[in-house]
């Protein structure tokens, strides 16, 4: 999966809290994330300290849900249920426990939520 294949499968699952997310999907999403976050702040400047960066604000809406949806599913993919995103709230460590998760192969093969998404013959939706 690529970068476009990522950013569009996560839109086209905006609500979608079933099923998995591989790896690849879910760093290309992050990748993307930080490019138009970078791209953002040099059009609007830095929110705070007066500033309001109006577009960055809009796209952090707009990405919110589909943002939840990913790690919801990517924690599916490495076998635990998506309720275990709320270990990320944790202050201090929360963050850090969920990036080593992220960066965990999932478990190879169909597991209780789903077929693999690293597996293209196995893929609920074709992406082309």
């Amino acid at each position: 999966m690529n970068m476009f294949q990522a950013v569009k499968s996560v839109f086209l699952k905006y609500f979608e809290f079933k099923g998995r997310a591989g790896r690849s999907e879910y760093w290309y999403f992050v990748l993307f994330n930080l490019i138009v976050f970078g791209i953002l702040i040099a059009i609007g400047g830095f929110p705070g300290k007066g500033h309001r960066n109006i577009l960055l604000s809009i796209y952090c809406l707009a990405t919110l849900c589909p943002s939840m949806a990913l790690r919801w599913r990517r924690l599916h993919d490495i076998g635990k249920s998506g309720l275990w995103w709320f270990v990320s709230l944790i202050p201090g460590i929360g963050s850090w426990i969920f990036l080593y998760w992220a960066a965990q192969p999932g478990e190879i093969g169909p597991n209780p939520y789903g077929p693999d998404p690293e597996i293209p013959d196995q893929r609920e939706d074709i992406i082309g």
